[in-house]
């Protein structure tokens, strides 16, 4: 049920559907200039790909801090609406699997955004939060499925797990995203083991 707006009270004001478009493609450009060259490159740089004016960026990110912060919650909110897709499409867990190939995506990415993560500026402070609210319970929800009908152990935590993920994907010399997969692998085959694998009541 929608809520009525009071007297004196503004509802949210709705964005143009060619502005939602000009944030999506900042987004788009900006997560990739950064991947590459960093969250200080430059704001031109960043409209160039987009195909926008420089006022475009600081009219939707006045701070570079909103910028980044923006990019990073889209991404943690895509890994995790991602467990729902892939739970329906697949068994639980291929679901898993692919879901954290999904997740390692989302972490090669992190290491453009180092430099702000660690700066101390309190826009960021907010952002583990936000990772915790959103993709720890989706994980959560596919170990609990493949646990169910057996397909993995079931003494893990998603806690437990996004960490040992994320510190097999630290960058390695000579290696890179791939290297993480394959290292990745050898732990979702590890949780395969001593499952005992059930059928469907």
């Amino acid at each position: 049920m929608t809520e009525s707006t009071g007297a004196g009270e503004r509802a949210p004001r709705r964005i143009r559907a060619d502005a939602q478009r000009n944030i999506d493609a900042v987004l788009d450009a900006a997560k990739a200039v950064f991947g590459t060259s960093g969250v200080d490159a430059p704001a031109k740089e960043i409209a160039d790909l987009a195909g926008v004016g420089v006022g475009t960026v600081y009219r939707h990110f006045p701070q570079r801090s909103d910028l980044i912060v923006a990019v990073l919650h889209r991404e943690m909110d895509a890994v995790a609406d991602a467990a729902r897709t892939l739970v329906v499409e697949h068994e639980p867990g291929e679901a898993l699997a692919k879901w954290i190939d999904r997740y390692i995506d989302f972490l090669a990415t992190k290491p453009g955004f180092a430099s702000a993560l660690h700066s101390g500026d309190p826009a960021f402070e907010a952002l583990p939060g936000h990772f915790l609210q959103r993709v720890e319970p989706a994980l959560r929800s596919l170990l609990e499925a493949a646990a169910a009908t057996g397909q993995i152990r079931a003494d893990i935590s998603a806690e437990d797990l996004l960490t040992a993920v994320a510190l097999l994907c630290q960058p390695a010399r000579g290696g890179g995203v791939e290297y993480g997969r394959r290292a990745v692998a050898v732990l979702v085959d590890g949780l395969r083991y001593r499952a005992e694998r059930r059928q469907p009541s």
